[in-house]
């Protein structure tokens, strides 16, 4: 396909998508509105409408909603290619999520039939009433949940991905010895640090950065004073594309929220207050049973957290409002995974009587919520923290939960760190895996949550801010490899995976900025 077919497919595909939007009929009604205005012409009618739309500041929200859409949208591949290619191009990852897809439908359903509770269920009035008066204070709720266990936990979820096979590739062939060091035995591209130089290039030593050299140490005047008030200015031209590039040296505390809204465009307008106030309305009239994973999931690991436990509440009303958004199901046009699906009761096996469960097709895992908690810290509108974490889930976080080739998913993330350790310490990864402590053992579980409820919240929000500003979450792996890097010389002392794990159970001193700066710029190559 030429660049051509390419571009005039891609706005084809935008238009459409932008047609039936909210945006489109406030565009039109101002163009409408603004005939009335004595400055336009008929004679020159459509530059005046155009000129109108651009000084009034519509021009600018229609680009940061097209900015948005090139970043959700489908990769464009062969028009005669099957829709199943847009989700995910290799046959074997497709086969695997699949079948990883119909373990853990089967885990919910067994739990819904051996606990005698169904999948879903009316709230009687009075049920109704009472969670409508504790809406904001659900944390104070202890409902037995001792019986509810998490459908799955990252460490199941990394047996899948290591058992993970490309039925085309015979590995023999490989001459490096290093592929079977690890654990990653598909072949994908992932980028050597060479090549991550290129890319991140505004991370580099000569670059300021905030993370660095915002140090307490280091006089304001030097980077801090005039980088804030760029930041202000951005904020102010309300440009997309400006705050994602600005994002990369990191954002300032007080204009962060301002800054990642403005990157995911998420505007908490009007129609989207009130279509939380319908999710909300409907977690009060139906009891799912994923809301008891949700309670448990907060319970087992937000509530225990010295960060995240006062945030409680608004964790239990965003993602139980999250489990019943059907607007999520949109992501999965190019989510290699599929909505799961469960019947009617009394109806099983009739398809007609399947339904998406639940709703938004998301089935939450241990450790789900804290995806949600670090964004609690940037926004106390319960609205607004919604919007945001749902288009964070729709663009980044579902990556890191479903098989995929993607250089943003779980699988090419996990071969990326175990490359970059196995090029640039091969004796440290060597003697971890002789001693039985393969490095993807201990930092699959930062990876898989994006290290959030790993690192300070501080230090998480400044990885975050790469990870917007470069929209990719390949910079989750390279600073999983700089953790190792940092630690490398007590790691070579240990001589087990119990004692290796200990080197790297607290992370929470760590700072960010410096360690992926240092892995990247000052490794020898």
């Amino acid at each position: 396909m030429d660049e051509g077919t390419e571009l005039s497919l891609s706005i084809a595909h935008i238009v459409q998508r932008l047609k039936g939007s909210h945006l489109h009929s406030q565009i039109e009604r101002q163009a409408k509105e603004c005939l009335h205005q004595p400055d336009i012409k008929l004679e020159s009618l459509k530059e005046d409408v155009r000129s109108f739309l651009k000084t009034s500041g519509w021009e600018r929200k229609l680009q940061n909603a097209v900015y948005r859409e090139l970043h959700v949208q489908l990769p464009l591949s062969h028009p005669a290619a099957p829709p199943e290619h847009l989700k995910e191009p290799l046959a074997y990852m497709r086969k695997a999520q699949a079948s990883w897809e119909k373990r853990v439908l089967k885990s919910l359903n067994s739990m819904s039939t051996e606990l005698e509770v169904p999948l879903a269920r009316m709230r009687p009035a009075s049920e109704q009433k009472e969670l409508t008066n504790k809406w904001n204070e659900m944390g104070t709720d202890e409902p037995d949940l001792s019986r509810f266990r998490p459908v799955y936990a990252p460490k199941d979820f990394l047996e899948v991905l290591i058992g993970l096979r490309n039925p085309n590739h015979d590995s023999s062939e490989d001459v490096s010895v290093r592929s079977h060091w690890g654990l990653i035995q598909v072949p994908l591209n992932v980028r050597d640090i060479p090549q991550l130089r290129q890319a991140y290039s505004e991370l580099n030593l000569t670059t300021g950065q905030l993370g660095i050299d915002d140090n307490a140490l280091m006089h304001p005047d030097l980077f801090e004073n005039e980088y804030v008030q760029i930041g202000k200015k951005v904020v102010v031209e309300q440009d997309s594309a400006a705050a994602q590039q600005y994002s990369r040296q990191g954002c300032p505390t007080g204009l962060r929220a301002d800054l990642w809204a403005l990157i995911l465009n998420s505007t908490n307008q009007p129609q989207d207050v009130m279509h939380y106030e319908q999710l909300t309305a409907g977690v009060i009239q139906h009891d799912l049973l994923v809301d008891n994973l949700i309670y448990k999931d907060v319970k087992l690991t937000a509530s225990n957290d010295d960060y995240y436990f006062v945030f409680e509440d608004f964790l239990y009303q965003v993602l139980l409002c999250f489990s019943r958004d059907t607007a999520v199901l949109d992501h999965f046009k190019y989510n290699s995974a599929t909505p799961p699906k469960s019947y009617i009761q009394g109806k099983a096996g009739d398809e007609e009587c399947a339904v998406v469960y639940p709703p938004n097709g998301v089935i939450p895992f241990h450790g789900f919520s804290m995806y949600v908690a670090p964004l609690c810290f940037l926004y106390n509108e319960p609205s607004k923290l919604y919007s945001v974490f749902r288009e964070m889930y729709i663009r980044y976080f579902f990556r890191l939960h479903s098989i995929s080739s993607s250089p943003s998913g779980i699988v090419a993330l996990c071969l990326q760190f175990e490359r970059l350790l196995q090029t640039h310490l091969p004796q440290l990864f060597y003697h971890l895996r002789q001693i039985g402590a393969q490095p993807l053992r201990i930092a699959f579980k930062w990876m898989v949550r994006g290290f959030s409820g790993y690192l300070s919240t501080d230090q998480l929000l400044l990885l975050w801010d790469r990870v917007l500003g470069y929209d990719s979450l390949e910079i989750v792996a390279v600073l999983a490899a700089a953790v190792f890097a940092f630690r490398a010389e007590n790691l070579m002392e240990v001589t087990s995976l119990a004692s290796a794990e200990a080197v790297l159970a607290d992370l929470s001193t760590l700072k960010v900025m410096p360690l992926i700066q240092i892995f990247l710029f000052a490794t020898a190559i």
